[in-house]
């Protein structure tokens, strides 16, 4: 799932391709049209469908639109890598520990929309980013994996955000296989990760 340039989800995809991360990518679904995730999806051949939130009456038909494209790709665990709209208990309860999300902050700290704006208004000198499992209470749930990055004397938004996200890249697939291993993926031959089929942790 992703709503802007899909960075995160070509760093899945790379994973998967080149062994680091033992899966396929099945399926990336945005919500917004000519978001720069359609065009990486389409270079890297990976089907996509567009649900535009702007035309479901509410957050659950968004989420259960959602359930219906995953059931169809046979999905089983469902990566939110850049995907800018908070999902209910719909969506959570359809995927339970079977939902990851990448945050830029070191959670707990600077929930929420613009985390690295909130970073860099508090002051702090270590900020970083942070994958984890999806509850209903918003970038609340487990931590599966951080990775710090500091913050350099004339920092600016776009300047963080660059080494925060390559930092994304890295964890983000180890993440996935976190929390397939925790499902018990690591040995079921046909298991479907979402957007990852038998995810598995990274060799050593």
């Amino acid at each position: 799932m992703a709503s802007g340039h899909g960075s995160n989800f070509e760093a899945l995809v790379a994973s998967c391709r080149h062994g680091a991360l033992n899966a396929s990518v099945e399926l990336l679904v945005v919500n917004k049209a000519g978001c720069g995730a359609i065009e990486r999806a389409e270079r890297l051949g990976v089907p996509w469908r567009l649900l535009d939130h702007r035309r479901f009456s509410s957050r659950e038909a968004l989420d259960g639109a959602l359930i219906e494209a995953f059931g169809q790709a046979r999905v089983e665990l469902v990566v939110m890598a850049g995907w800018m709209r908070i999902v209910t208990p719909v969506l959570i309860e359809a995927f339970p520990q079977r939902l990851v999300n990448i945050h830029p902050s070191l959670l707990p700290s600077f929930r929420g929309v613009d985390a690295i704006g909130q970073a860099l208004a508090a002051g702090v000198t270590l900020a970083g980013c942070s994958a984890h499992l999806v509850t209903a209470e918003v970038d609340g749930g487990p931590i599966l994996v951080q990775a710090a990055v500091p913050v350099c004397p004339g920092d600016d938004h776009a300047r963080l955000a660059a080494r925060i996200q390559q930092q994304e890249h890295r964890i983000l697939p180890l993440a996935v296989a976190l929390a397939a291993e925790r499902l018990g993926f690591r040995d079921r031959r046909a298991a479907t990760a979402g957007r990852c089929r038998r995810a598995a942790p990274p060799a050593g």
